[in-house]
């Protein structure tokens, strides 16, 4: 890194890590005493949209109506770190966020994360990991939560929408809950994979959601079978949203799985 780059980092960052810790404290400290930790829910809406206009980045969303009430699964493409920034500060409800188990040691934000009920996920590391991070999922639901996931697993080099994981599509069938697509546009442009600072000069970010896919029947079809229609029908409506914000589709081949256990079948192998 130049010092030029080095310069530009630092000025975007520095007050992000400041903020970072000052509504970090506002949770860990607050939340406990509050209702639902609703002073958690307040603080991580408040540092995400804080952020975001700090940054310059200008947030353009539609379909939040179709957001349903009680428990759901956001389902949403991946392009840039910037995602947690711009979809925290418009997706409605208290959602809690499927994310990597390394933010969990970052101070503040991870105790933030962990005080709010938000599911660490490890990737990679077989699939009895992968099944209990399905259950935690599973358990969000059950407490009447949203849940969102980026279900591609991790962020997209270019930009381009890959084949979804079947993880948490596992959970909202187990869970009874319908899938929600959300289309982001635009974070790749700003911060690109292994960037250290925003250079994107226009930095405006498109937001689409659609309306909720509801899982098949129990009963008329095996649990993988349900797994499989939720997800494609789901990357197919993600797809739809992203190439309508001007975002782009690439072919949908799904990032290897984890291999599933002796004891279940290869079709219901579950990954995240």
């Amino acid at each position: 890194m130049g010092p030029i780059e080095a310069w530009k980092a630092a000025k975007q960052w520095g007050p992000f890590a400041l903020r970072t810790a000052a509504f970090g404290t506002v949770s860990c400290a607050l939340g406990p005493l509050t209702r639902d930790h609703r002073a958690s829910l307040w603080a991580m809406r408040t540092w995400c949209r804080d952020s975001a206009k700090a940054l310059d980045i200008e947030v353009i969303a539609d379909g939040l109506d179709n957001a349903p009430d009680g428990p759901f699964v956001y389902c949403s493409n991946h392009q840039s770190l910037v995602d947690i920034l711009v979809l925290g500060s418009v997706l409605p409800g208290d959602f809690k966020w499927a994310a990597k188990q390394s933010l969990w040691k970052i101070p503040f934000l991870g105790w933030h994360l962990k005080l709010a009920g938000h599911v660490p996920v490890e990737r990679g590391k077989g699939s009895r990991t992968a099944a209990v991070v399905i259950e935690r999922f599973v358990d969000v639901l059950r407490a009447g939560k949203p849940l969102l996931i980026f279900p591609e697993g991790t962020r997209s080099e270019d930009g381009i929408l890959r084949g979804f994981r079947n993880g948490g599509f596992h959970a909202a069938i187990r869970g009874n809950a319908a899938c929600v697509p959300v289309a982001i546009e635009g974070t790749h442009h700003l911060l690109k994979k292994g960037a250290a600072a925003i250079e994107h000069q226009k930095r405006f970010v498109r937001v689409r959601i659609g309306a909720p896919i509801h899982p098949l029947p129990r009963g008329e079809v095996r649990e993988g079978a349900r797994v499989a229609d939720l997800r494609d029908r789901t990357r197919a409506a993600v797809a739809e949203l992203l190439t309508q914000i001007g975002g782009k589709v690439g072919e949908d081949v799904a990032p290897p799985q984890s291999e599933a256990p002796a004891k279940r079948t290869r079709e219901n192998s579950a990954s995240i």
